[in-house]
Parts: C-alpha cells; structure tokens; sequence
C-alpha cells in the first residue's frame, strides 16, 4: 500500500485582488516523482514555498508525514552572511566532491558572495542533495546548469529513492524524471499519472472535451440571449428560473480555455545574402582561449544553436558577432543589411513604475505582420499571454518570467532580420516557449541560440556549434539529439577499441562491472490467470476508445441537453481514468507476453 508523505486541503492563497490558486488539494506519496506545470506568474512558485513552509497561506491544510526528511531549493537560494562554499556543504559525506565536481564548483575557501547568481544556485542544489532527504522540493533545479550538467542531474535523481516535487520548464527533464505530471491552470489543479509526453496526450483530451462543452454552452447561450431579448419586462417575475440558468449559462460560456495554437508570423526585415564572415578570429582572456584561428562564413536563413559546458565562451562569441567585445587578432564583417535582435541573459532594465503595455508602446503602437497587415500592440502581447488585465499592471508586479517574457516582446517587436538569443529559454513557462518556438521556426531570417533546453534546441535549429574548451569548436550537422546520439556512438567505439587493446581483451572497468552483473535470468511468462487478464485487456481497449470517440462526437455536436451534457462530461472523465489504468497494465503484460 503507498505510503502518503503529505495531503493538501484546501488551499487557497491570493495576494490583494489576485486569487493565485483557490481550495485545491494534493496527495503525494512515496515514490512519486511530481512535475508542476503552469503559466509564469500563476503561483508555481508560491505554492512550492508555501508546502516548503517558506511562505503562508490563506486557507487550508498541509499534512506531512511524521519524521519525514525534507529539502527544499528554491529559485533564488539565500546563504548567510560570511559562509564560504566548504562552510555551506561542511559535514556532507565523501559524496562532497564529487557532486560539487560534477556543478563545477572546486574551490571549498571561496567566500560564497563572490559567486555569481548561477554558481550559488549550483552550491545550493549541491547542498540539498547531499542532505539526501526522503522529500526533495525543486524550484528550476536546472536553470543555470549546462547540457552536461542536467544530463548528470537526470541520471542522479533516477538513481535516487527520492520523492520529488519541482517546477521546471526543461521538457526532456520532465519527461525522464517525472511519473506524475499536475498542471496549475485557472486556480485549479489538473493531475496526470505518467511523464510529461504522456501529459500532452491526456491534457490535449481534457481541452477537446472542455472546448466541446463550451461550444455546447455558446449555441445555448446563444438561444437564451435571443429569448431575453424578445422577453417583456413584465414576464419577468414569471421567468426567473431561466434568468438566473442564463447567467449560470454565460459563465460557462465564457470559460472557453485560450489555449489556441497561434502562429506568429511578423515581417522582418530584407536581409542580403552577405551576412558576416569570420576570418581568423581569435579571442582570450589570459590562459582561457574562447576562439583560436577562427573561420566561418554565415549563411542566408541559417540557424545555429551554440551548445557546451560553461564558461567555454559561447555568450563571448555572440558578443564578439555583435561589436560588443574586441577580437584580439583576426575580424568579423557583417553584411549591410543585418539587422540584430539581441536577447542577453542580463537585459532586463525596464522602468518598474511603467505598465507593460507603455513598455511596448514606447517601441510601436503597431507590429507589421508577414502578409502587410498591421497588429496592434495589445493584441501582439496576448500572443505571448500578456492578457488584457496583466498589460496594465505595473512592471515591478511581473514575475521574473513575466519579465523575461516582456523583454522577448520588445526585441521582436523592431522586426530584426538576424536573432542572437542568450538564454532565452530561463525562466520562460512552457506556454510561451511553445510560442517562441513557433516564431522562430518560421522566422524569415537567420538565427542564432545559445541555449540549455536541449527540447527547444531540437524544434530550432539545423545545426551546432560545440564549444568543447579551449578554442576548440565542432561544427554538427544536426540537432542536440542527433549530436548526444552520435556523441555516445563515438564513445561507445572508443570503449570498445580500448577493450580491444588490452592483453587480455578487457579494460579494468570491465573486470569491475562483470563481477558486479547478475546471474541471467530466465525470460519470464505470463501465468494462465495473467495470459487470461492481457486476452480481456486487448478486447475492452478497442471498446473502451471506441465508446469515448463516440462520447466527444456527441458532445461536440451541440444536441444535448445541459443535464445530458453533464453526464457525458462525467463519463468523459471516468473513461479516460479507466482507459489510462487499463493501458498501464497492458504495457506491464505485454513484456512478457
């Protein structure tokens, strides 16, 4: 039986006005592995602080296991005054070193308010990791790591017994770690038992079912408005049962879920076939080489993604494309007609006493679109989920992703024909980087990302830059999946010919790893009762599926009644449950059927 770690009930917190979540609740037992995924700006944060009993709530219960151990890393980790790094990780076992090894911090004298923001996140994960809790609690654990680094971190957790609860916008990360997926949308919670590729495909099924209510509440409301309208005033006592079901009726009308999948498609500007040319470019500081003897010609519509460990020179080399730092030997020469859109990792400078719409306006009152037409500026920041009530809010009451999303709005909004993007992905939900993605795969004109979601850099670019240290750059003619794919190949061969050129044919780690390895076991076989279990699986699936394509048809077909519709929404709900249970225990037979 699981064991339950913490309940939540009812919970509900708001800050003035604004209601972030209200009267949710949340089991988690041991052994899950939980993704929370919403909107900047929704409560992801908060709510993380409030169950780390960082932060209060208005209402509602928070239930823990007694004795249970628990770790908590927030976005923005705080160290006393004084501390050095080995000060903070004292005390941390033999498995000290290695961790910190792995995150890149070495030096144990170090004053830790000499790090930068990314290295005390790095000392902060390290710390809560070495604590080993039975609980662990991760705000963007990933944010300010490289790709070596969240590959090193999935691994480790996976290898972990711990139970997990944390907030990130890396979805490879979600989809390897994760086992439950609970989405934070309109102060509510949405949970799903599986990864987050598994989370697209039930969460897709929820919204086609919610769309086919609303459509069925707007042809009624729509009858309804008709029927108010022609009604005399003095029938209204008469009538007052069927008044109030109109309001009831257009609230859910109005619930319609603005999710739609938006295409932005700006003009900008024409762009040569010259872009710029790198001749023998060199750069360093003291013994640390970013560029030795550097060559490259920039094609028309290119668009590369810059990848490798930090502190290898990747933000240097876009400063160097961009006039904003000096070569020491050799020149870039940028076409005429470039025209740059920068995005760094440090250009929020806004006027906090602004509103976000004068933030844009103070730009362009207008976005000129890829086919001539005009789009104002209000109606250009809902396509990145600014809503009408947010573009009126104060700059200093954004979230920082709400922040970092403004500062994507104003670069794109002065039509570049050549992106340089720093980082864009930190700090940006999932929502808006599906946003962004789109933009820029269909971007008509060059691009440039550095980048560790490995996710986003699969959707964007066609080939790599590897910053492997030391000035020494690999040019791959593919995505990130296709370079760790081939990267492990080579790895593989190397392993091999080093086994091969042993005397005795077999490397150290070898003799270590055999001597580790179990007996083979006999390939297992479905028992009569289970062979039974699969056969009665594989003819209710069909039906099952079957009876909901039958359901959404239905329900999207605007006949049923309010009651009806009820029903069949509760239906929905119950089949999908017993499609998702019935599918898992399929998959676990059918690896032995």
């Amino acid at each position: 039986m699981a064991v339950s770690f913490l309940q939540i009930e009812g919970l509900t917190k708001s800050f003035g006005d604004l209601v972030l979540f209200e009267n949710i609740s949340l089991g988690i037992n041991e052994g899950d592995r939980i993704g929370l995924i919403a909107k900047n700006g929704t409560g992801k944060s908060t709510l993380l602080s409030i169950i780390a009993g960082q932060e209060g709530k208005d209402e509602g219960s928070i239930v823990w296991k007694n004795d249970l151990k628990t770790d908590y890393l927030p976005q923005d980790p705080q160290f006393p005054e004084g501390v050095t790094v080995g000060e903070v990780c004292k005390e941390k076992g033999p498995e000290l070193v290695r961790i910190l090894t792995k995150l890149r911090i070495t030096d144990m004298e170090q004053p830790v308010s000499q790090l930068s923001g990314g290295q005390r996140k790095r000392l902060a994960l390290a710390h809560v990791l070495l604590d080993d809790p039975q609980f662990l609690i991760l705000d963007e654990p990933t944010n300010h790591l490289d790709l070596e680094m969240v590959e090193w971190l999935e691994d480790y957790l996976n290898h972990r017994r711990m139970t997990l609860l944390m907030v990130t916008h890396d979805r490879y990360f979600l989809d390897r770690v994760c086992n439950r997926i609970v989405e934070l949308d309109d102060r509510r919670l949405y949970t799903y038992k599986g990864n987050y590729a598994y989370y697209l495909e039930k969460r897709q099924e929820r919204l086609n079912a919610q769309a086919a209510a609303v459509d069925h509440a707007n042809n009624l409301l729509r009858k309804e408005l008709d029927w108010m309208r022609r009604q005399p005033q003095a029938r209204g006592h008469k009538s007052r049962s069927r008044i109030e079901a109109f309001y009831e009726l257009e609230q859910r009308a109005k619930a319609r879920h603005d999710l739609q999948q938006m295409r932005l498609t700006m003009r900008s500007s024409y762009i040569g076939s010259k872009i710029f040319n790198a001749r023998g470019v060199c750069k360093a500081f003291g013994e640390r080489v970013i560029l030795n003897d550097f060559h490259y010609e920039f094609a028309r519509y290119e668009k590369l993604g810059i990848v490798g460990p930090n502190g290898t020179g990747k933000s240097t080399f876009l400063k160097l494309l961009l006039g904003l730092e000096k070569p020491d030997k050799g020149h870039i020469d940028v076409g005429e007609t470039v025209r740059f859109g920068y995005y760094s990792q440090d250009g929020l400078q806004f006027d906090d006493s602004k509103k976000v719409i004068d933030i844009v306006r103070d730009i362009a009152d207008y976005v000129m679109l890829s086919d001539g037409t005009k789009m104002p500026a209000t109606s250009f920041l809902q396509l990145f989920l600014f809503s009408p009530e947010k573009q009126y809010s104060y700059v200093y009451k954004l979230s920082g992703g709400e922040k970092r999303r403004l500062y994507l709005c104003t670069i794109l909004m002065r039509s570049p024909n050549f992106l340089v993007l720093d980082e864009p992905t930190n700090d940006l939900d999932i929502l808006t980087l599906n946003v962004l993605e789109q933009y820029l795969q269909d971007f008509g004109g060059c691009v440039i990302v550095v980048s560790h979601d490995r996710y986003f850099m699969d959707k964007v670019v066609d080939h790599l830059f590897v910053f492997h240290g030391n000035g020494e750059i690999q040019d791959y003619p593919g995505n990130y999946s296709d370079y760790r794919e081939w990267r492990e190949l080579k790895e593989a061969e190397a392993r091999e010919a080093e086994r091969n050129s042993s005397p005795d044919g077999k490397t150290e780690a070898d003799g270590k790893s055999n001597a580790r390895k179990p007996k083979t076991e006999k390939a297992r076989k479905l028992s009569f009762k289970e062979r039974r279990e699969f056969e009665t699986l594989e003819t209710e699936l069909p039906r099952l599926e079957a009876e909901k394509a039958n359901l959404e048809e239905k329900m999207s077909s605007g006949t049923l009644s309010p009651d009806e519709l009820q029903k069949a929404g509760s239906r929905m709900t119950a089949l999908i449950d017993e499609i998702d249970t019935k599918e898992m225990r399929w998959l676990e037979l059918s690896e032995f059927a």
